[in-house]
């Protein structure tokens, strides 16, 4: 092909490309992005997008749209097919109607007359990421695999945008423009009073990540404190914070199953952050009877996990599930809740931080973007894909109400006694 005849295609290409935008756009509300195509012809907002999509090739679009799913949609992202410029939390309210289209494209003959003039993708495709794990789904070994995949990135990694304490879990502002640190420090201070902390007890934090919760609890409420994660790598980290804090004399971090703990006598308080999404839902009567047992009476639990909401039904396959957490579960808040009452706990109080963990995961999105360059040195250009898309759509998630957090706290009563003062008044003493 000369270069004339390559010229008019490449034209003739642009102008397919651009003609299918416009129909599958046509009913979309906002024009405040841009859409750049690969031979540099612009579509869409002229002036100061909030975003623009950058396709990279001339098969990209029949590719994002022969099937349009999460998983494919993503996927096409980190094979760097598209990218996204700019404010990437806004593109989700796109990528929303774009999967709109999973029916529409076979309902309607005009869309997809249009898709099948665009150009084919001629990229070859390998996996990027083989996730092979033996094993039955939740079984102790198989959990282990699945929790180093994602936790035993370089500590260099996360801390490129978590806040100095390295808390991974949503954070507790009180206002919305409120920095990370300080946020994050007001949620866990806020968390132990909920447990109301005494000192001397002993508290158990299962899931306790690079061990800032612990941290807190003995330095500023003087607890003995344990500490038990699935993740070699965070397990290693934390000891050595604990160290140079000078704290290992009163807590320390296992490397354990939940299953697997033997600890005696039983705890005085126990804490989960952001583990219980793991758990999974066949196993959460073995996960809420494990903590029963290890909880002496009257004492109390904070559960802190994320939850679907019960309306929320999400169409094809899951690129979170696929690339960032293999075999996570989240069940809706009520599924949890009965089975830890049946398993003997009284619910006392449930709490939702939805917005605060859409700000906290906007200000994990703008850190990592800040340190693209270093995050893509420590880890590759793969891995820094997978996490800005992962955390940009999970505040996505959270914004639109797909998603929810809840701090579930259950007391373990003693004769019917609970233990716990009448009122929340100690909790909101600053």
């Amino acid at each position: 092909m000369g270069a004339w005849t390559k010229s008019l295609f490449r034209e003739a290409t642009s102008r397919i490309a651009a003609d299918f935008l416009e129909a599958v756009l046509a009913h979309y509300p906002r024009r405040d992005f841009q859409v750049r195509l690969w031979d540099g012809t612009a579509w869409g907002a002229e002036k100061q997008p909030r975003f623009t999509l950058v396709l990279k090739r001339p098969g990209t679009l029949r590719a994002m749209f022969s099937s349009p799913s999460e998983l494919t949609l993503g996927e096409a992202y980190i094979y760097d097919d598209f990218d996204i410029e700019g404010d990437i939390e806004a593109a989700f309210d796109l990528a929303d109607h774009f999967l709109a289209y999973e029916r529409s494209l076979g309902e309607s003959f005009d869309l997809d007359a249009r898709l099948q003039k665009l150009p084919q993708s001629d990229r070859p495709r390998a996996d990027l990421r083989l996730l092979e794990f033996s094993g039955k789904v939740h079984a102790k070994d198989r959990d282990r695999q699945v929790i180093s995949y994602h936790y035993d990135l370089p500590a260099d990694f996360y801390a490129l945008w978590l806040d100095e304490r390295m808390v991974y879990s949503c954070a507790y502002f009180r206002k919305s423009d409120e920095d990370l640190d300080s946020a994050q420090e007001r949620k866990l201070d806020y968390i132990c009073r909920k447990l109301r902390l005494r000192p001397g007890e002993r508290l158990l934090d299962i899931g306790c990540g690079f061990a800032g919760l612990i941290m807190h609890a003995v330095a500023h409420y003087g607890v003995q404190a344990v500490g038990i994660t699935l993740s070699v790598r965070q397990a290693e980290m934390a000891r050595q914070r604990l160290r140079e804090a000078g704290l290992n004399d009163r807590c320390r971090v296992e490397v354990s199953d939940y299953r697997d703990i033997d600890h005696e006598p039983q705890y005085d308080k126990i804490v989960s952050v952001g583990m219980f999404e793991h758990v999974g839902e066949a196993l959460l009567p073995e996960y809420f009877r494990r903590v029963w047992d290890l909880l002496r009476p009257g004492g109390v639990f904070l559960n802190h996990g994320i939850a679907y909401s019960a309306t929320y039904g999400r169409r094809g396959a899951s690129f979170v599930d696929r690339y960032v957490f293999p075999d996570g579960d989240l069940v809706p808040i009520s599924t949890s809740l009965r089975v830890a009452e049946l398993s003997g706990f009284e619910l006392r109080d449930v709490e939702s931080l939805r917005e605060h963990y859409a700000l906290t995961l906007h200000h994990w999105v703008q850190r990592l973007e800040a340190h693209r360059e270093e995050a893509r040195r420590v880890t590759d250009e793969t891995t820094y894909r997978i996490w800005r898309l992962y955390m940009a759509g999970s505040a996505h998630g959270f914004r639109t109400g797909r998603l929810n957090i809840y701090q579930a706290l259950f007391s373990k009563p003693l004769h019917g006694h609970s233990g716990l003062p009448l009122t929340r008044a100690d909790w909101y003493h600053v």
